[in-house]
């Protein structure tokens, strides 16, 4: 036999366990028909305190005996007697979900909810902007028929309704997203679902309408950068108007100048909205995912959850989408356009320094000439010179040997003197010229 393997003697990943635990978190939370479901999403636009909210949550438990389902540091399931309360914190939002059961066969008043047990006090603590408030009856084929509330609605309230049947056809869904003493509103009916379907479709709808509403933050931002983007674009066109007339440089730095401006307002402008665009994408593809989750089946005459949010979601989406687009669009031509204007100017300046290597050339030629004509006057001089002190020279001689003449040696030197003049000057002008050579190419 071997012995068996003791996992103590690995060294384990401190984020392991947690990870694990936030795998299996927030599942859906049995429920048994009939019940009333409230569920208040909050947003946060700074972080939140998930200590704050849960200090805050466990204050339901002040004056009742709480049972504690699930308990986490971001999430809580806990049984207070009359309803239970699940608190769930997320990345820019937490959750709070309250079910209370019902009898079978009870009637609700229409603006019912399951936040009736919970004092007033403690809802009005809780941290963050209320962004989703959604209510939820969820009762059985039995004690409320799908067919006497198709029959009992209204063509003429104005509203568009929205019937389904999910889970193929295992339950219905009625709702028309409109918002009613501060409340969205769903009824669903279960017909033969079992296990925990009907708590995935319930949470399914509550995420819908969460992230649905979150998305749609995004939308006042695309209409506010959409009026910036109408000006910045006519703005970018008279630019470039003004690149065909210049004439000067002075005029090219001055247009590069704004271009450089209109660049940073742009990369301003991405850099703040470019969280909410993408965090609205994100938003739209779970939204898209959760409705095709629910298998739809269409009822006639009605539509499904899937065309109303593309008749009424999916454009906002596109408009939010088209001005991150534009935005991206604008800075690459904003970018093209400088880049050609720098060429541009590159290519003015580069003229302008031909123009002056020109000059400098020309100015050098002047110059070997002067230094060509000082070299004869130097040949000269020094020829004289020398010449002056060879005549010395041969007087002196001439006290020793009367018969040299000293006038006939300086005659005869002032040749000499000059041609060695001469050649010594053309060596070093030829050295010189090597070794500037050499600099040039040292390799």
């Amino acid at each position: 036999m071997h012995a068996s393997f003791n996992l103590t003697d690995l060294e384990e990943h401190p984020l392991r366990e947690h990870l694990n635990r936030e795998f299996h978190a927030r599942a859906p939370i049995p429920l048994t028909s009939p019940v009333l479901i409230t569920y208040l999403a909050f947003h946060h636009e700074e972080p939140s305190s998930a200590q704050g909210e849960r200090e805050n949550v466990l204050r339901l438990c002040q004056t009742s005996t709480c049972k504690f389902l699930e308990n986490s540091a971001m999430h809580m399931l806990i049984d207070v007697g009359s309803f239970m309360v699940r608190w769930a914190m997320h990345s820019e939002y937490s959750s709070y979900t309250f079910i209370r059961p019902l009898e079978f066969g009870e009637r609700l008043d229409p603006d019912a909810t399951a936040l009736d047990p919970v004092f007033p006090g403690w809802i009005s603590s809780i941290s963050g902007k209320l962004i989703v408030a959604t209510n939820i009856e969820f009762r059985s084929t039995a004690d409320m028929p799908p067919e006497s509330v198709i029959a009992g609605l209204s063509p003429t309230s104005g509203r568009q309704m929205v019937v389904s049947r999910i889970a193929n056809g295992a339950g219905w869904v009625f709702t028309d997203f409109m918002i009613d003493n501060g409340f969205s509103r769903f009824l669903v009916l279960d017909e033969s679902m079992t296990g925990r379907q009907p708590s995935r479709a319930i949470q399914r709808l509550f995420e819908i309408e969460t992230y649905r509403m979150l998305a749609l933050l995004g939308l006042p931002v695309a209409i506010e950068v959409g009026h910036w983007l109408r000006q910045a674009e006519k703005r970018l066109a008279d630019l470039m108007d003004r690149i065909g007339q210049v004439k000067t440089a002075a005029d090219e730095r001055t247009i590069l100048a704004d271009l450089s401006n209109m660049a940073a307002e742009v990369e301003h402008s991405v850099a703040r909205t470019t969280f909410r665009f993408t965090a609205s994408r994100a938003y739209h593809d779970l939204v898209a995912q959760r409705i095709e989750e629910m298998r739809e089946v269409r009822i006639p005459g009605y539509p499904l959850l899937l065309e109303f949010m593309q008749r009424r979601f999916l454009p906002a989406m596109n408009t939010c989408a088209a001005m991150a687009d534009r935005q991206a669009d604008l800075s690459s031509r904003i970018a093209r356009n400088s880049q050609l204007l720098r060429t541009r100017v590159d290519i003015e300046l580069q003229s302008q320094n031909q123009e002056l290597l020109r000059q400098m050339n020309r100015r050098a030629k002047l110059q070997l000439r002067l230094q060509e004509t000082v070299e004869g006057l130097s040949v000269a001089a020094i020829t004289y010179y020398s010449s002056q002190l060879v005549h010395y020279i041969s007087e002196g001689i001439a006290h020793v040997y009367p018969a040299l003449s000293p006038e006939v040696v300086t005659a005869v030197s002032i040749p000499i003197i000059a041609g060695l003049t001469m050649f010594g000057l053309s060596r070093m002008r030829k050295t010189l010229a090597e070794e500037a050579g050499e600099s040039l190419n040292p390799l």
